[in-house]
């Protein structure tokens, strides 16, 4: 049964946009529900969360909307962009390796198939895999709707809540776009969970930055499935930066980080278990810098 006040949302009308133009004419009113890849359109839907609205918006056929490329220093991925283009894109083998590594472990092949980068931003889940690397690559998104220039927004700042974000009702993801990394940038991607992918995050965690003789400097330390939004420990950045890593420091950084971290307790793991694998994470992988 669904909670009290929950109904499933009956859908009235479909649009099956063939631009980006009549795409944002559908979303102009603020009725529409974008979707593509739909992995989780239908739970969200069932739920009678209240997320979804009675006027879906098909964009599939928007061709403005897809692709992966590099232009003047800077990669821009379409958000109609499947997680297995993404695996699968020579330009990201070339400049942004820590993103296919996330994408390797995302759910099944069967839904990387079909699962869009945009559609895993916008669903602003605490546990988006996807999510992580782009942030660690400093990424920004870029948002369009009716009659209006497209905004850039930094990623960093888009979630507000567990799927919640700063996007309008009468807005679209158009793509996410990032500078290509410098020849010395260092990523890594963890992720817990029973097996390594078709899970839910437990807890997962990018670490990012310029990584020269044992010192990380322009740091990004973020996690996922330990707040209400993906989380950026800019306190634990602050410690790592332009410091020699040695054990000292790397202790230093375990109490400053798990203090900027909030998990909880759920059905699929236990605060302290969650705190305990933030920390091991965090050990394993600047310890593993002290070595590059």
């Amino acid at each position: 049964m669904l909670p009290q006040n929950k109904v499933p949302l009956e859908i009235a009308e479909y649009v099956n946009a063939s631009s980006l133009e009549m795409a944002l004419e559908a979303l102009a009113d603020g009725q529409g529900t974008a979707f593509a890849g739909g992995s989780d359109l239908w739970a969200q839907k069932d739920n009678g969360n209240g997320r979804i609205r009675s006027r879906l918006v098909n964009l599939n056929r928007v061709s403005e909307l897809r692709g992966i490329g590099e232009s003047n220093g800077i990669v821009r991925i379409g958000a109609l962009t499947s997680v297995s283009e993404i695996l699968e894109s020579e330009v990201l083998v070339k400049y942004a390796p820590l993103l296919q590594r996330a994408a390797d472990h995302f759910a099944s092949n069967q839904i990387r198939n079909v699962a869009t980068i945009g559609g895993n931003i916008a669903n602003a889940s605490p546990a988006a895999d996807i999510v992580l690397p782009l942030m660690g690559l400093g990424s920004e998104i870029e948002i369009c709707s009716k009659g209006e220039q497209p905004r850039n927004l930094a990623l960093t700042d888009f979630f507000t809540g567990p799927g919640e974000t700063k996007l309008e009702s009468s807005e679209l993801i158009s793509a996410i776009s990032f500078k290509t990394p410098d020849s010395d940038f260092h990523g890594t991607f963890c992720k817990s969970g029973p097996r390594p992918a078709l899970e839910i995050s437990i807890v997962a965690m990018c670490l990012a930055g310029n990584l020269r003789n044992g010192t990380l400097d322009n740091s990004r330390l973020i996690f996922g499935a330990v707040g209400p939004t993906p989380m950026r420990c800019t306190g634990t950045e602050a410690l790592i930066d332009s410091r020699p890593i040695d054990d000292e420091l790397i202790g230093e950084a375990l109490d400053i980080m798990e203090g900027e971290i909030s998990p909880i307790d759920d059905f699929r793991a236990s605060k302290w278990y969650r705190i305990q694998m933030a920390r091991t994470f965090l050990e394993q992988e600047l310890n593993a810098c002290c070595s590059r």
